[in-house]
């Protein structure tokens, strides 16, 4: 009988211990690699990286397959198209002499014999790649009959067996291909409309295939308006709400009001995309664009310019898709068909909505001047000398560049670049380089062309004009971090208000260094805007999920709604645009949605028209404060 030994070291485990099951996972994790990564990203200063490679290679083999197209393959090949073709010729010469009679067959088989060259010694040398070996079963296309044999790719094993049938359906394909490619041809031929035009005038016939384009316009139009019609039955209690709702509330509240949220804007291709831009259509009140992209630079990939319209909320009117992240957009004031656009990658373009095209019709590139930064504000700007449509710019480079379209192209001019004073260093070989300042926003004055406002991702605020390219008329010190937002009032030529990540909204007058009023909103302010009916009224968004409405001329301390508009705490407003005509704002957050609200009437009360007396008692009043936030400030300094 076998004994157990108990080695001497053995632990002693009791009956708990022995029937306990310990269990171990094995992980694909690397221990080696490293988990304490930080990289600097543009929203936060500092943030871990989640994701590190887990891939060691142990072992690597290179092959020693050839490439088709390399000059060792198109040896190899003529070698065996040239073995191949003679015997592709023996082959066709004993077919023909068997099909003259079956008395010569034999005697065609043995001249056959005679005349083929006697085997070489030395045996054929095969390809290298074997992806280049065709197997006789694994084909699906047959070559064509005795009378095509010797046109087609000479391969070693070569089937002659082919029927009229599969020679059909390799034709039906050839037409397809025949008719996508007359398809795109037709395409391009409709931008085009002055030739269209002469063709028209020369009462040129139409063919079936145009005709059948033109009924599936007709078509198109017809079902884009019963989609309306449905969306509208659809969505009638918000259709009513739009247009008669008033809160009546209000009467009740201390000057406080509300948001009402209507249509929500939504596209499938664009969930995992933040709402990097809004704007209004100047022309059409109902249209807007929507600009999709992403703030965190780990996450880029491509991005997607859409168009909706209060009339359908289901489906946008317009999509164009980019290969880089849109940051910013711009319609055209005389032109609304003109989009300007801006990319992360630092590429400028301009879309035209006329065209039945998804591409750009003018792109900058590297060659044109691009920025090497993302473009993070756009603007349209009046016609130069030569009556040619320009627009601006300002990216993370420290550039802001002018845009004219000029013929099929952009062509670029430097304005100024924002360098920081007093911050030389000293490069190579005796070179004075400048530290440059990273812009994130700007806007141009209403009445003063020259004059724009430049904010920077240090905090500061830079007063800027045309005419001076190489010095600012004025430094604002007016945040604490990156100024998210700056923008001129619509009404007062003096004031313009600003945003930041600070958590702070600021108004400020240009002639004065200081602001007159700061409000703390207990969030990073992502975006912030002027009311178009009212010199007073502005509203401002949060990352917090909260939109603000103050009023100045009623509450100048507190907002008058303060509304909690995405629920989701991983979400984050981004925007916010309010309607020129209608009480209607529209907000976006990192979830690529868009939200449209109704404002209550306590949110868009218009301003009181002053008397006679008032207009000439404001500019002394107006003075008067002036006086009185300077003697405020020596007062604070004493």
């Amino acid at each position: 009988a076998k004994t157990l030994v108990k080695p001497p070291d053995q632990l002693e485990l009791t009956e708990a211990e022995l029937k306990e099951e310990i269990t171990r996972i094995l992980t694909a994790n690397n221990p080696h690699a490293p988990q304490n990564i930080v990289r600097y990203s543009f929203k936060v200063t500092y943030k871990p990286v989640s994701y590190v490679d887990q891939m060691a290679i142990h072992f690597s083999l290179n092959g020693n397959m050839i490439p088709k197209d390399s000059d060792e393959g198109r040896r190899q090949s003529i070698r065996l198209s040239t073995a191949a073709g003679s015997h592709c010729s023996v082959f066709l010469q004993a077919a023909g002499e068997e099909e003259a009679g079956g008395s010569g067959t034999a005697e065609a088989a043995e001249t056959a014999e005679a005349e083929e060259p006697p085997p070489s010694g030395v045996k054929e040398r095969k390809l290298a790649n074997q992806f280049n070996f065709i197997e006789r079963a694994s084909r699906t296309l047959n070559n064509p009959m005795q009378e095509r044999a010797c046109q087609t790719e000479p391969t070693p094993y070569k089937n002659f067996s082919a029927t009229a049938n599969q020679w059909e359906i390799y034709d039906a394909y050839v037409e397809e291909l025949q008719k996508m490619e007359r398809s795109k041809e037709k395409e391009k031929s409709k931008t085009q409309v002055p030739k269209r035009e002469e063709e028209k005038k020369k009462g040129r016939k139409l063919t079936s295939l145009e005709s059948q384009s033109d009924d599936i316009t007709k078509i198109s139009k017809a079902a884009k308006i019963m989609e309306r019609m449905v969306n509208q039955n659809t969505f009638d209690d918000i259709a009513q709400d739009f247009k008669y709702f008033e809160d009546a509330s209000d009467e009740y509240r201390d000057h406080e009001g509300t948001l009402l949220p209507l249509w929500k804007f939504q596209y499938d291709k664009t969930k995992r995309l933040a709402v990097t831009a809004i704007s209004w259509n100047p022309k059409y009140k109902d249209l807007f664009a929507v600009g999709y992209g992403s703030y965190d630079f780990l996450k880029q990939g491509q991005g997607m310019l859409l168009l909706y319209t209060m009339k359908n909320p289901s489906f946008p009117e317009y999509v164009f898709s980019s290969e880089s992240g849109i940051m910013c957009l711009d319609f055209h004031n005389d032109h609304p068909y003109l989009v300007a656009v801006g990319f992360y990658d630092g590429n400028v373009a301009v879309y035209n909505l006329k065209k039945a095209t998804s591409q750009p019709s003018y792109k900058s590139s590297a060659k044109s001047g691009k920025h090497t930064e993302p473009v993070w504000q756009v603007k349209w700007q009046k016609d130069d000398m030569d009556n040619n449509l320009n627009f601006f710019s300002v990216s993370s480079d420290g550039r802001i560049v002018s845009w004219t379209l000029v013929k099929n192209e952009l062509v670029h001019t430097d304005v100024i670049k924002l360098s920081v004073e007093g911050t030389t260093m000293q490069g190579p070989e005796g070179l004075q380089l400048q530290t440059l300042v990273c812009g994130t926003s700007f806007d141009f004055h209403k009445k003063i062309d020259n004059l724009f406002l430049v904010g920077t991702e240090e905090g500061k605020i830079y007063k800027c004009s045309k005419c001076y390219s190489s010095q600012f008329l004025d430094v604002f010190e007016a945040h604490h971090m990156a100024v998210d937002s700056v923008s001129w009032n619509p009404y007062h030529l003096k004031v313009f208000i600003s945003c930041s990540s600070d958590w702070t909204v600021k108004i400020w007058d240009h002639t004065i260094k200081s602001p007159m009023f700061i409000y703390d909103l207990n969030s990073a302010v992502g975006d912030v805007a002027w009311s178009p009916y009212s010199s007073t009224v502005f509203a401002a968004v949060t990352t917090d999920g909260k939109a603000h409405v103050f009023d100045l001329s009623i509450n100048k301390y507190e907002a008058l709604c303060t509304q909690l508009v995405v629920a989701k705490k991983k979400n984050k407003i981004t925007h916010i645009q309010f309607n020129p005509v209608y009480p209607v704002v529209i907000i976006g957050d990192e979830r690529g949605h868009v939200t449209s609200l109704k404002l209550s009437p306590n949110l868009r009360r218009m301003p009181k028209p002053r008397s006679s007396a008032e207009v000439h008692l404001f500019p002394k009043v107006h003075i008067f404060s002036e006086l009185w936030v300077l003697f405020a400030k020596l007062f604070e300094t004493k």
